[in-house]
C-alpha cells in the first residue's frame, strides 16, 4: 500500500483495454474515523472488503483529509488483498473538503470510476466529474425535519438531489431507501442498486471485552444506538417507567450510545421518572464490549422511528440476542421474521412487547434461532462483489 500526499502521484490515463486494472477512487473521508457509527461504519466495511477482493482487475486510489493511523488502517476491514493495487491520497482540507479539496484533486487526476460511500458526490460539472457512483443511506431528514437545523436540511437537501442526478448509479442500502429516492426525487428504478449491508461476526473476547464492558446487577433489556430523538428512547422510557409502576420487574434498561442531538434530555427525563438507578447510559462503547453485552441481554430493543437499514438488529441477532423492533421503514426488511414487531409510536405496545419478551423463554429463544438463520441473507463479501460489479458497469457508460 503506498501512501501520497499533496501534489504527488500521477495522472491517470484512460483504460485502454479490458485487460487493464480499473482504476477506483474512493472517498475515504468517512472509512477512517476514530470510533464509526452509521455511514462511517458503512464507509469502513464496504471499503476494506472491496479491497480485499482477489481481483486482478482493479487498482484502488483512497482519497482521504488526513493521513490514516495505523489502528485505523488494521480496523477498516480484512487486509487489502494486493497491497500494490492500493494507493492511499492525503489531500489536507476542513471546510467543503469534498466540494473543494476533492474536487480539484479529481479534475487533476481523475480516476476510470469514483465510488462516493456516504451521500455527497463532489460539485463538479458532467464533463469534469469522472463516472460516479454513490450509495444513499437514507432520506430521514424527509421525516422528520425537526431532527436537523434549518441549514443542515437545506444542505442535506440540495446534496441528496445532486448526488442522485449526478451519479452514473445509485446504491440504496434497502429496498425502502430505493423506493424514496424513487418518490422523493424522481430517481429511476433502472439507476438504483439495492445492496444491504451486513453486520461484521465479532464473538466476544472474555478476556477483552470483559474490562471494557460494564458490568449491571440485574438482567437487563439492551439499546444500542445514537441518543438522540430519532430512536424513539423518550417513548422506550415511558414504556419501561410503565412496566415499573405497574408492577414488579427484575430487569433493568440499559441504552448504549454517544450522544447525539439533545440527548442531555434523556437521563433529565429519566431522573424525571425516578427511575435513575434502572436506566442506564454507558455511553459509546467498542465493538467488543457491545458484542458482549448484546449476548448477555435479556432482549435487545430498536423501536427507533426511521432507519434507512438498521444494522443494530443484526448485529444483535448475530450475537444471539432475540429482537423486538419497530414495524416501520426499513426495519421488518431487514429483521425478517426474526423480531418482535411493535409500533414505535404506541407506548403500550412496546410496553407489552417488553414484557412478554422478558417472560417468555420460548419466545425468545425461538426469536434466536430465527435471527441466526436471517443474518445469514447478509455479507460484506457479497456486498463488496456487488458494488464492485456496479462500479464496472458505471464506468462502462462514459
Amino acid at each position: 500500500m503506498r501512501s501520497e500526499t499533496g501534489g504527488a502521484g500521477e495522472a491517470l490515463t484512460s483504460r485502454s483495454s479490458s485487460l487493464s486494472p480499473l482504476h477506483i477512487g474512493i472517498d475515504a473521508s468517512r472509512s477512517l474515523r476514530a470510533e464509526p457509527t452509521g455511514t462511517e461504519f458503512y464507509s469502513r466495511q464496504i471499503t476494506g472488503h472491496m479491497l480485499a477482493a482477489p481481483s486482478e482487475r482493479f487498482a484502488f486510489r483512497l482519497y482521504a483529509p488526513e493521513t490514516p493511523t495505523a489502528e485505523a488502517m488494521r480496523g477498516a476491514a480484512p487486509p487489502p488483498h494486493d497491497q500494490r493495487a492500493v494507493t492511499v491520497r492525503t489531500l489536507p482540507g476542513k471546510r467543503l473538503w469534498t466540494h473543494r479539496t476533492l474536487a480539484w484533486e479529481l479534475c487533476r487526476r481523475p480516476p476510470h470510476v469514483l465510488f462516493v460511500p456516504a451521500h455527497v458526490v463532489p460539485f463538479l460539472p458532467p464533463p469534469l466529474l469522472p463516472p460516479t457512483v454513490v450509495t444513499l443511506h437514507d432520506a430521514g431528514y424527509r421525516y422528520f425535519p425537526r431532527s436537523h437545523t434549518a441549514l443542515q436540511r437545506l444542505y442535506l437537501e440540495l446534496s441528496t438531489r445532486w448526488s442522485a442526478a449526478a451519479a452514473q448509479r445509485i446504491i440504496a442500502v434497502s429496498r425502502h431507501t430505493a423506493d424514496d429516492l424513487q418518490r422523493f426525487y424522481g430517481v429511476p428504478e433502472a439507476k438504483i442498486r439495492v445492496i444491504h449491508e451486513a453486520p461484521v461476526p465479532r464473538p466476544p473476547e472474555p478476556g477483552r471485552d470483559a474490562a471494557t464492558a460494564p458490568v449491571f446487577e440485574r438482567p437487563y433489556a439492551l439499546y444500542v444506538g445514537t441518543i438522540q430523538p430519532r430512536k424513539n428512547l423518550l417513548r422506550l422510557i415511558d414504556a419501561y417507567a410503565h412496566l415499573a409502576q405497574q408492577q414488579e420487574i427484575g430487569w433493568d434498561l440499559v441504552l448504549v450510545g454517544r450522544r447525539g442531538w439533545l440527548g442531555e434530555a434523556y437521563e433529565e427525563h429519566v431522573a424525571a421518572r425516578g427511575l435513575s438507578g434502572r436506566v442506564h447510559f454507558p455511553g459509546y462503547l467498542p465493538d467488543g464490549a457491545v458484542a458482549a453485552l448484546m449476548k448477555k441481554a435479556l432482549f435487545f430493543t430498536f423501536p427507533s422511528l426511521f432507519e434507512g437499514f438498521g444494522l443494530p438488529v443484526l448485529e444483535a441477532q448475530t450475537t444471539g440476542a432475540a429482537v423486538m423492533c419497530a414495524k416501520n421503514s426499513a426495519l421488518p426488511e431487514i429483521a425478517g421474521d426474526a423480531a418482535l414487531l411493535v409500533d414505535p409510536e404506541d407506548v403500550e405496545d412496546i410496553a407489552a412487547a417488553m414484557l412478554r419478551l422478558s417472560r417468555d423463554e420460548a419466545l425468545r429463544q425461538e426469536l434466536i434461532a430465527k435471527g441466526y438463520e436471517n443474518v445469514k441473507r447478509f455479507s460484506w463479501e457479497k456486498a463488496a462483489r456487488e458494488t464492485l460489479a456496479v462500479l464496472e458497469e458505471a464506468a462502462a457508460k462514459k
